[in-house]
């Protein structure tokens, strides 16, 4: 996440930061409360200014592997010691990420679940009887709300990477192994990960913190795409975490880190769209999360089934959901009947339908 933050302090936080706090507002502070605040008082000389961007341009990287040692970009202007709060400030990093993330958050969202919903998504979704009226706009609405707070949850990780906090590194050595050890990290990232989310989904289960936390995802019982990030955001951030945990644990590569953690982001897109290619049984695809939002209590996994074959969750998805010759009538009533029994047992509500906050009810099927 420094490569981001470094490219957007030169692109826009730099002037944005020196606009809203302009260094020149520390001439009311006393030096003593300059100090204990870590404030920027500026640098007013116009020859001093130069002889330190001259500096630090040709500066080596003290810590190649931690932010704001010194820039990796060459390019600098005065507005870089223009803000009371220079990029090393806390507030500042803080604040810098939690923009970031969001926003990130939010068009990764938006691009991949809309690309998904034009291209790969099975829009015979819209006649399964428990498709709620109005649940696109429902779930965009949902998710647009939760990426913030989940975004601000995930800052103090990311903060801790930028203070060297972590094993992430940047340069690659292709001439002793480098690009075996990049290899080794993605499947290892993959394990571990898959392994926690299995765990943090599956804990989520458990009744007293499923009505609280993980209910709201399971409003949707068939999905769109626009499902994939519609979740209560503490929820969202649990499941996060072993993404989190793993660059503290072991080395991986920043890059790496910023497309899987775009891979991860889409593939949750991916899993929601309804549109079941194949029924592997080694890969938990859309088939498997499907199960999973019909029936509750199977297939937690992220990428593979080996967890929930281990742990004795895993249920192989019914023909019926890839042959379109075998959806009719007899076999949706079927799934219905079974599905309604799951919504009694784990909500313990009418099972013709659910409430969560909002006056839709589930058609009934004739």
């Amino acid at each position: 996440m420094d490569l981001v933050l470094e490219v957007c302090d030169a692109v826009l936080f730099d002037k944005l930061y020196a606009n809203v706090l302009p260094s020149s507002l520390a001439s009311g502070i006393s030096p003593k409360w300059q100090q204990t605040l870590l404030l920027n008082p500026g640098i007013s000389n116009s020859t001093l200014l130069q002889d330190t961007l001259f500096h630090l341009n040709n500066l080596p990287r003290i810590n190649k592997d931690v932010y704001g040692q010194t820039p990796y970009l060459m390019e600098m202007t005065k507005d870089t010691f223009g803000s009371l709060l220079g990029r090393g400030h806390m507030v500042r990093q803080v604040l810098s990420l939690w923009a970031i993330v969001t926003v990130f958050g939010w068009l990764l969202y938006l691009m991949s679940a809309s690309l998904s919903y034009i291209f790969v998504f099975d829009k015979s979704i819209f006649n399964h009887p428990r498709y709620l009226k109005n649940q696109m706009t429902l779930e965009i609405k949902a998710a647009l709300g939760a990426i913030p707070f989940m975004s601000l949850l995930t800052v103090p990780w990311f903060t801790m990477e930028l203070h060297g906090y972590s094993r992430l590194y940047m340069y690659v050595d292709f001439e002793n192994h480098g690009l075996r050890n990049l290899l080794v990290e993605l499947v290892s990232f993959l394990f571990f990960t898959d392994c926690g989310v299995y765990f943090a989904h599956r804990g989520l289960h458990y009744p007293p913190v499923y009505k609280r936390l993980h209910k709201p995802h399971h409003k949707w019982l068939v999905c769109t795409p626009f499902a994939s990030h519609a979740f209560h955001p503490v929820d969202g951030y649990i499941q996060s975490l072993p993404y989190h945990i793993y660059p503290l644990l072991m080395p991986l590569n920043k890059i790496s880190y910023l497309c899987l953690f775009t891979f991860v982001n889409c593939w949750t897109v991916m899993i929601h769209d309804g549109n079941h290619m194949s029924n592997n049984p080694i890969v938990n695809g859309t088939a498997c999360h499907t199960v999973h939002h019909l029936y509750f209590n199977y297939n937690y996994g992220q990428f593979t089934t080996l967890w929930d074959r281990i742990g004795g969750s895993y249920r192989r998805p019914e023909d019926e959901l890839f042959d379109p010759a075998l959806k009719n009538e007899e076999s949706l009533k079927r799934q219905i009947t079974e599905m309604e029994k799951f919504i009694k047992d784990v909500d313990g509500e009418d099972s013709s339908y659910r409430v969560y906050g909002t006056e839709e009810k589930y058609k009934k099927v004739n």
